[in-house]
Formats: structure tokens, sequence, C-alpha cells
């Protein structure tokens, strides 16, 4: 036998009025998460994460999406600019079949909300894709960041290689 829900005015306006307020406690929850997740990343995670994609770049041997990452008045060693700092990668990749980056342990010194400096050390290898590479060497790096356009961009690296 079916139960019947009570007719009472006033059950019926408690029962209501519980659901608008489990209404509107499941809106501000799900207002919360959605300003959450609009939200921009903090500068120096934001800094990490870009460093991620340079990885992540050097791994899939993209020299493109190593270029989009710096800055279009990037300027590293002896000179290097945006376009030349593509081509080494291109080369390298074309010589190497694997190549691979390894950072170490990254700090990261913020100079505002819109600039940073990172300083860490990177393994850079390269080789056929056998069980050790064919050529390997690890470099201090000091690089300069600074936010454009809402996408934060390398400007500036200067590296020396550790071991000589």
């Amino acid at each position: 036998m079916a139960r019947q829900l009570p007719t009472h005015p006033t059950v019926a306006a408690t029962q209501h009025g519980r659901g608008l307020r489990s209404l509107g406690i499941g809106l501000a929850w799900l207002l919360t998460a959605l300003l959450l997740g609009c939200t921009r990343p903090p500068p120096e995670a934001a800094v990490r994460a870009r460093l991620q994609v340079l990885e992540q770049a050097i791994a899939a041997r993209d020299a493109g999406a190593l270029r989009e990452v710096l800055a279009p008045d990037f300027v590293g060693n002896d000179g290097l600019d945006r376009d030349g700092a593509r081509r080494l990668a291109a080369g390298l990749f074309l010589r190497h079949r694997a190549v691979r980056a390894r950072l170490g342990p990254v700090a990261v010194q913020l100079h505002g909300p819109a600039a940073a400096t990172t300083r860490f050390t990177v393994v850079l290898t390269g080789g056929d894709g056998g069980l050790l590479p064919d050529t390997g060497q690890a470099y201090r790096v000091e690089a300069g960041w600074r936010q454009q356009g809402g996408q934060w961009r390398l400007h500036s690296a200067a590296w020396e290689p550790v071991l000589r």
C-alpha cells in the first residue's frame, strides 16, 4: 500500500522550505566550485607549470611548443634569440632520436605578481633511444620569467655546464 504524503498546509510549507534551503545550499556549493575552478593558480605554481611544459616539449621533440613558451624578446647565452632557440632545439631533435631534460630542484623567486626568476639544474641527454644516452651534460640555469597576455613566458636564460 502506497504511503500518502501529509497534506496539512503547515507540514507542506515546512517540507517546501527545507527543499528550497537544500537547493540554496547546493547552489552555493556549485557557485563556490565554479569560482575556485576559474581562479588562476598562484604565480609560483604557474611558473612551475610552464617549466613542465618546456620539459614535455623537449620529451616530445616539439621545437614549436618549446618556442611558444619563450617570450618574443627572449635572450639566452651568447645572444641566442627565440628563433635561434627553436632552431637549436630542432637541430638536437634531428641529431638525436631521444632527447630528455631532467630538472633538479627548482627555486622560484617572485618579483611582484608578473615577474619571477627560477634557478635549477638540468641534465640534458641525447641518443638513439637505447638503454643509455650517447651524450649528456648537466647545466646550472637561471631563467627570467614574466607574465604576458595572461601566460608566463621565459624572457631570459643563462646556463653554464656543471661538469667541464
